[in-house]
C-alpha cells in the first residue's frame, strides 16, 4: 500500500469512524447473532494472497459489526462514557504513526519522558 493509497482508505476509515458514532442513536446497542456466527463466515484457511482494502472492509460491516456490542451507545445498559472519544483515536492514531519501543531511553527518549512524567 503507498501513500495515496493509505490516504484514500484512511479516508473512509475517518468516515465510517464518524458515521457509527454519528448513528449511535439509531443502533440497538446489543447484537442478536448466535454463539459461533463468525466462525461459519469466516474461511478455514487464510487466503493465498492479500485482498484489496475494499474486500476487507466489506467483511468488517458483513461479518464483525452485527457481532458488535456498541458499548458507546446511550442505550446500552452499561454504559461507559469514557471507553473511548475521538481525542483518544487521535492519539491511537498518532500512537500507531510512530510505534516505538519505549522500553529504555535510548529506545526513544521521548517515549520513556513522557512515560515517566
Amino acid at each position: 500500500m503507498d501513500t495515496n493509497e493509505f490516504l484514500k482508505h484512511a479516508r473512509r476509515a475517518l468516515c465510517d469512524i464518524a458515521e457509527y458514532y454519528e448513528d449511535m442513536p439509531d443502533k440497538a446497542p446489543h447484537s442478536t447473532v448466535k454463539p459461533g456466527y463468525l466462525y461459519r463466515l469466516l474461511p478455514l484457511e487464510a487466503p493465498e494472497e492479500p485482498e484489496s482494502f475494499d474486500a476487507i472492509h466489506n467483511d468488517m460491516e458483513t461479518k464483525i459489526v452485527p457481532g458488535i456490542t456498541h458499548w458507546q451507545s446511550g442505550n446500552f445498559f452499561g454504559w461507559y462514557p469514557a471507553s473511548n472519544s475521538f481525542p483518544a483515536m487521535l492519539g491511537d492514531m498518532y500512537s500507531s504513526m510512530f510505534s516505538v519501543p519505549g522500553f529504555n531511553w535510548i529506545c526513544s527518549p521521548a517515549a520513556t519522558e513522557l512515560e515517566t512524567v
